[in-house]
């Protein structure tokens, strides 16, 4: 059942997840506003649009969680052997504009028709990220200087909640989660949320767990 938000109501709300379809779709409407999407962050929920022909703000939370544990990600032996070659430097928020706008050119999430990545989930994001609730790890080229991958995310105390990635050259996206999983692990981070189960991310060692699990170590301190 997907329920409308009652954009007049006096405080910012969500309805009860647990009653979302198969997909976990289980709102539309509302706004993008920073605490919009704090509240919707800090519950498991997140928000995709220009999705199903609608022209409103769809709202998911999936009851199954697919999740990378930042000790168990899986660095394969190729990944070690082109990451030891030290010809790409890695760093966080260098640049979260160009990482966003790099995973605006790349095609929409995988059941998607068009481009999710809009101006106006740009602009959102950019808004959390000025905040310190959103941010980047960017791959460097360091033959040319050039950005040649990343990801960007939401920031939920110990947890980081992936939103896209992009490569423009083989492996750079990898080689950005990768980094992240280290960095969280060296800095108390708990999990990365994956949203999505892709094959890529699964041989790195992505997992399902359930949304109670999930709900539990977001409210971790």
């Amino acid at each position: 059942m997907i329920l409308q938000i009652d954009d007049t109501a006096d405080e910012i709300y969500f309805p009860d997840p647990h009653y979302g379809d198969e997909d976990g779709c289980f709102a539309i409407g509302g706004d993008l506003s920073i605490d919009r999407l704090l509240l919707a962050y800090s519950n498991g929920i997140f928000p995709w649009y220009s999705f199903r022909d609608q022209p409103e703000i769809l709202w998911f939370c999936p009851m199954k969680r697919f999740v990378i544990f930042p000790d168990e990600i899986h660095i394969s032996h190729s990944m070690r052997t082109l990451m030891r070659k030290n010809r790409y430097s890695v760093g966080i928020n260098e640049d979260f504009d160009g990482v966003i706008r790099g995973c605006s050119k790349i095609n929409g999430r995988y059941w998607e028709d068009g481009a999710w990545l809009g101006e106006n989930i740009i602009q959102a994001f950019t808004a959390l990220h000025k905040q310190g609730f959103a941010a980047s790890v960017e791959v460097w080229d360091n033959e040319t200087d050039e950005l040649v991958g990343g990801l960007y995310g939401v920031t939920i105390g110990k947890v980081f909640i992936g939103e896209s990635m992009f490569s423009r050259i083989p492996s750079a996206s990898k080689i950005a989660l990768i980094f992240l999983a280290r960095y969280l692990q060296e800095h108390g981070g708990k999990m990365i949320d994956c949203q999505l189960e892709t094959p890529h991310l699964k041989s790195m060692g992505g997992r399902y767990i359930s949304y109670e699990e999930y709900m539990k170590i977001m409210n971790e301190e």
